[in-house]
């Protein structure tokens, strides 16, 4: 296999498709093959970082190795952190592609041990079920009502934790065309607070969202 290690595509849970073809094309994987897992959370916490090393430490059935191409909307810290300790020292012929909506919010150590593989179709993002635009010309009372599809479930393993990682990028990317200074920063800094927490485990998303509704200027 002409893959080591692992590999960072960033993307929404549709681009494993496109691995996957990719993987195919390339004679890396055939389909249907037990070596081969595939898997989209909703969320990614310490108990599924160790359920994967449990996993990734199987021996393979073929002489190809085991692949693991994964989508994450994102990672707790713990998470992280013990993902950090399998990349460090690899399972034998294993290869791990973890697709990521946001690479840049997962920790610089973990980043660090993974490859950036770019996809023709790697900033592809899905249907968002809060319009951005719509959002920010909302009233505080609105904005609260807009945002209930993202927090229906609030508990960990409820969360559509793609649908909110989206919609926050599609504010951050509407606010880095604003020119006021203060707005810009206002509405940066409550998507980052809303971003960095959200995924964490027994997080409050519905106060983390409305907060950040609250703080964020009307455009």
């Amino acid at each position: 296999m002409q893959y080591v290690g692992a590999y960072l595509v960033q993307g929404d849970a549709s681009i494993l498709d496109v691995l996957i073809a990719k993987l195919m094309r390339e004679g890396c994987v055939e389909k249907g093959s037990p070596d081969l897992y595939v898997r989209t959370y909703r969320s990614f916490g310490i108990d599924e970082a160790r359920a994967l090393r449990e996993r990734a430490q199987r021996k393979s059935i073929s002489s190809e190795g085991r692949v693991f191409a994964i989508f994450v909307p994102g990672m707790t810290s713990d998470a992280q952190n013990a993902l950090l300790k399998v990349l460090e020292e690899p399972p034998a012929r294993a290869v791990f592609f973890f697709v990521v909506p946001s690479p840049e919010t997962l920790l610089s150590t973990l980043r660090s041990r993974m490859q950036m593989m770019m996809l023709p179709e790697g900033t592809k993002a899905g249907a968002l079920l809060v319009d951005a635009d719509d959002f920010l010309g909302a009233t505080p009372q609105k904005r609260f009502e807009m945002l209930k599809p993202l927090y229906e479930h609030d508990e960990d393993e409820g969360r559509d934790m793609g649908a909110v990682v989206g919609f926050l990028q599609a504010l951050e990317r509407r606010f880095a065309q604003v020119k006021e200074p203060y707005e810009k920063k206002d509405g940066l800094e409550a998507i980052y607070r809303a971003r960095k927490f959200a995924g964490d485990k027994g997080s409050l998303l519905k106060a983390l969202l409305e907060q950040m509704a609250l703080l964020m200027p009307k455009l």
